[in-house]
């Protein structure tokens, strides 16, 4: 996600996230911000000058310095929140001559069910301009301490239908099954999958092949490598660039340790996204060495690919906390 006064400003860094890969077949960018001037220079912007295949707009994005913008879910705050949305969503849409818009919500703000608004915004959303929209089961409140609420996501779908309005569901898809169970009604256009795909990529291969993949640590070891390489492709394989690469690979080693290898788990027994495993001896060292959750192994799978740290190099994980609360322990223990 890029912010759109960024893009419009030239940074390159916001640049860099819209830039397509050449091995992808279908590309989007999405862009997040609140105001319709703002988003209709950027659509139009977007929509002359890039190689994308659609363009969205996050209206669901719960990180503060977003919302403290007056973009992401802080437009699901209230009814004026909900009416600058449409205007956002008019001006973008009416900026874009080739690209189709689609936005991206929440279930609301708050964790009150009676101030959910995003079955409302679906029933109009086509009116407005949108070719489809995402629904991500949540609040801008949870965050992600909770299991998606996929009831409502249904109850949204059933309103999407009455304006022919594809909607995708989106919230804890992280197996084959979970994609089966909630593409079963038939309501839904497809599902969305996020941290799911970061902790498992093969997640992708499982639904379309339709199996569970119990993976080799020598396969996910490989995935790692592959990561560097396209880094280094990316961003250069100077300093900076190797540096940035080994970076955003422990980014996403806090999320790929925690994957549980399925030959591990009891039969009839599925991982699920909100729940941590305690600490496993995996069925060879590598294994183990990929489940650590201490970032100084994680440094020694960079180190492999990426060779020694700069001197006085230093990682904390930006997302370590953020996918996951106490309050999914409470709910196991209840």
């Amino acid at each position: 996600m890029a912010m759109a006064s960024n893009v419009l400003k030239g940074d390159r860094g916001e640049w860099a996230l819209l830039r397509r890969h050449p091995s992808e077949k279908l590309f989007g960018a999405q862009v997040c911000g609140g105001w319709p001037d703002l988003l209709a220079r950027c659509g139009e912007l977007l929509d002359d000058e890039l190689d994308c295949d659609f363009v969205d707009v996050n209206m669901g994005c719960p990180i503060d310095g977003v919302c403290a913008k007056g973009a992401g879910s802080s437009l699901l705050r209230d009814a004026e929140g909900v009416a600058r949305m449409e205007r956002v969503v008019r001006a973008a849409s009416r900026s874009m001559r080739r690209a189709p818009l689609t936005i991206k919500l929440r279930m609301g703000y708050d964790d009150d069910p009676s101030k959910h608004v995003a079955h409302e915004i679906v029933a109009r959303a086509k009116s407005w301009g949108a070719h489809a929209v995402t629904l991500h089961g949540r609040t801008r409140q949870q965050r992600y301490s909770r299991a998606a609420d996929w009831a409502y996501v249904e109850r949204c779908a059933a309103a999407a239908r009455e304006t022919s309005t594809p909607l995708i569901g989106n919230g804890d898809v992280f197996s084959s099954a979970d994609y089966e169970r909630h593409m079963s009604s038939g309501s839904l256009a497809t599902c969305m999958i996020g941290r799911g795909a970061l902790i498992k990529p093969w997640v992708l291969t499982e639904i379309k092949e339709r199996r569970v993949w119990d993976i080799s640590a020598r396969e996910r070891l490989d995935l790692f490598e592959r990561f560097g390489a396209f880094g280094l492709e990316h961003w250069g394989a100077d300093e900076k660039g190797v540096e940035t690469t080994r970076r955003f690979m422990l980014e996403w080693m806090s999320y790929t340790h925690r994957y549980v290898p399925v030959g591990l788990l009891e039969r009839g027994v599925s991982q699920t996204m909100a729940l941590r495993p305690p600490a496993y001896v995996g069925r060879s060292d590598l294994e183990t060495l990929l489940a650590s959750d201490k970032t100084e192994d994680w440094r020694r799978v960079a180190r492999m690919f990426l060779g020694p740290e700069a001197p006085g190099f230093r990682f904390v994980p930006k997302h370590r906390s953020n996918s996951y609360s106490a309050a999914c322990d409470a709910a196991a223990a209840a």
